[in-house]
């Protein structure tokens, strides 16, 4: 059977938009990394210039994507992203997860008696059903983290790296959402073990830690006072032993 088609999912001032089109997900894909000018996106695209002409005029009625005349000549347009991305929607083939492992939450919903791991198993099967949907939640969780990094930043700042990561250590601790470990500063990488985020996900085959990864980089970034960007290489849900993030400010 072939596979379902892939969409993205944007926010707008106007509300949520599904895109169909995997030309349309392409720009929006590109924009999101950089401003363009129309000439460039025919090129990336490789379609003829009246139907991105057309794509373009779509998105922007759309309220995705706002144009402006280039300031070096004003007969060029320059494209930018003018949503937030929220996801990708692809049903997957059930046999694609561990079906076991869904299981397994399941039973285990009644019989933990403790609170924070019944948060914890709820937590999973929650994201495991809206992957076996096809529903991608990652960027969201990355900006809910995000958020939490801002928050939590001010009781763990230090005047020194070594001060930070050990005060995060105990945070994460604390809050049993694993236990870090330090395996270089130059350059940073952090390894993560029993990893509250994806520690009893199935293996997915991608990395599924964006919580983590978005309270890490407000984290650092107000460290270095400055962007941050977070790599996660190492991943239970990839099938790894751990989680390994490498901070680059």
């Amino acid at each position: 059977m072939r596979e379902r088609q892939q969409f993205t999912i944007f926010a707008t001032d106007n509300g949520i938009e599904v895109i169909e089109s995997p030309v349309k997900s392409l720009i929006l894909s590109e924009l999101m990394k950089r401003e363009l000018r129309f000439q460039d996106i025919v090129r990336i695209t490789g379609k003829s210039k009246s139907t991105v002409s057309k794509h373009l005029s779509d998105l922007r009625m759309a309220g995705l994507i706002v144009e402006r005349p280039d300031p070096a000549d004003r007969r060029i347009k320059v494209f930018s992203i003018n949503s937030r991305y929220l996801g990708k929607l692809r049903r997957k083939k059930r046999r694609e997860l561990d079906e076991e492992k869904t299981e397994f939450l399941a039973e285990h919903l009644t019989s933990v008696g403790d609170p924070f791991e019944f948060f914890r198993l709820m937590f999973h099967l929650l994201r495991v059903e809206l992957i076996k949907e096809g529903i991608n939640i990652d960027p969201i969780l990355h900006e809910v983290g995000l958020k939490i990094g801002e928050v939590i930043y001010p009781s763990l700042s230090a005047e020194n790296l070594e001060d930070l990561l050990e005060n995060l250590g105990r945070f994460w601790r604390i809050n049993r959402l694993g236990t870090l470990k330090v395996e270089s500063t130059d350059p940073l990488i952090i390894r993560a073990y029993e990893c509250f985020e994806c520690g009893l996900l199935p293996d997915i085959g991608e990395s599924a830690c964006a919580l983590d990864s978005g309270i890490l980089e407000a984290v650092f970034g107000r460290y270095f006072h400055s962007d941050v960007e977070i790599q996660e290489t190492e991943c239970y849900a990839r099938g790894d032993e751990r989680c390994s993030f490498i901070i680059n400010p």
